[in-house]
């Protein structure tokens, strides 16, 4: 029987490596066709590589909590003949050499999930790594010393930091620049301290501010009563989230100026194709944004068994490729922690971040009636490029949005 290794699968767009959490086979056992070998985490989900067709668990060459990049062995697999065949492959002819990294990223290779070796052994030499910035799916545009010699970009580079690292080091060098001896001094102080292996999942998000740090942000906010949208979901079956009406709101203004959304490049401002909306899911240690497509398309109802489907999936870390692409903008509903303003940071792909904060009973002058009534009230928050969009533009659509909430049952 051919012997044919397991690969660190590629599991999404731009994912170079992903981490094991657990190992579900031992050695000797027999399979089926789909059945899942190993629980893998990157930095968007977590995964399962699984067994491309019946056979039996050779030796396991991976260890739990370890980095492997994709195309690394994982385990060997015996399967039969008529298997590796219909697979793509022939025990008589030369079998690719399926188990030797990959030396060139631009290296195209055929079958990739899994492969036959020559002599059907597997070898246990592969590309382990660490989960570091170099791994993202963006790279990172980070700035923080303004000057970084080649020798300590070298040294930096052999631990894995870059430039932001940098920003709590006094530098004694020549207009205040940090020389290799002050790197080196650094990295001394930092072993007296206790230290822990930061996540994928935190890399990510530390990665993902530094790359939005690098844009002229602000925030404007506006207060917007509940009352109507309460009144609604009080009612309405299904019920809908408040962020989802917020959500929503968000969708039908941006429709009626996708400039608002656009982004900047060069001379030009970029319009979005579609109003796509993210919003935020609190994970453990970290957060993701599973994304609603065409929300200005389709009515609130309709909306929550997604919406609902997704949170749940986000809280698992089991979403699917197409909803971890970036939307437009993202809703983040930060008034579930009680707080009351915040200033939340949007997305390197995103121009706009819009956040709702907590409910609370107001006194609120009433036209019609003279005097002062109690109304539920929270703050909306707008955080945008303001490249892109201005003070005015931005108030604009945040009174855009609280006239949609107004209304829910429109939306």
């Amino acid at each position: 029987m051919p012997t044919i290794p397991i690969l660190m699968p590629q599991l999404g767009e731009s994912i170079a490596e992903a981490t094991i959490i657990r190992i579900l086979v031992e050695p000797g056992r027999t399979v089926e066709a789909g059945s899942d070998l190993f629980e893998v985490e990157t930095n968007k989900a977590t995964m399962a590589v699984t067994a491309p067709c019946a056979g039996k668990i050779g030796q396991i060459v991976a260890t739990t909590q370890t980095s492997y990049a994709v195309g690394a062995t994982l385990a060997a697999f015996e399967i039969t003949d008529e298997d590796a065949q219909s697979l793509g492959f022939s025990s008589e002819e030369p079998k690719p050499a399926a188990v030797t990294p990959r030396t060139s990223s631009s290296e195209e290779v055929e079958n990739l999930h899994f492969k036959i070796s020559d002599n059907d052994v597997i070898s246990t030499r592969q590309p382990t790594v660490e989960p570091v910035v170099g791994g993202l799916p963006v790279p990172a545009g980070a700035t923080g010393a303004s000057y970084i010699s080649p020798r300590m970009r070298a040294r930096m580079l052999e631990l894995g930091l870059n430039a932001s690292d940098l920003a709590g080091v006094p530098g004694t060098g020549a207009g205040g620049r940090v020389t290799v001896e002050d790197f080196e001094a650094f990295l001394r102080a930092l072993e007296q301290h206790r230290m822990t292996p930061a996540s994928p999942m935190r890399i990510a998000v530390a990665d993902s501010m530094r790359r939005s740090w690098a844009r002229p942000l602000a925030t404007v906010g506006s207060p917007v009563m509940l009352d109507a949208l309460l009144a609604h979901r009080k009612k309405a079956d299904p019920k809908p989230g408040p962020a989802l009406y917020v959500i929503r709101a968000l969708a039908l203004a941006l429709a009626e100026n996708t400039a608002f959304a656009g982004r900047l490049v060069g001379n030009r401002i970029v319009h979005p194709l579609a109003i796509d909306i993210g919003f935020a899911v609190e994970v453990d240690d970290g957060v993701m944004v599973p994304t609603l497509r065409e929300v200005e398309k389709t009515p609130l109802v309709k909306l929550v068994p997604t919406y609902n489907k997704l949170v749940e999936q986000a809280r698992s870390r089991r979403l699917p490729n197409d909803v971890n692409r970036p939307g437009i903008a993202t809703v983040t509903n930060f008034g579930t922690f009680g707080i009351v303003w915040a200033t939340p940071i949007p997305l390197p792909e995103q121009n706009l971040v819009l956040g709702l904060g907590a409910g609370s009973k107001v006194p609120h002058w009433s036209d019609e009636v003279q005097q002062f009534i109690p109304v539920t009230e929270a703050e909306l928050t707008l955080s945008f490029d303001h490249r892109v969009l201005d003070g005015g533009g931005a108030g604009r659509l945040l009174k855009r949005v609280a006239d949609l909430l107004q209304k829910p049952e429109l939306l």
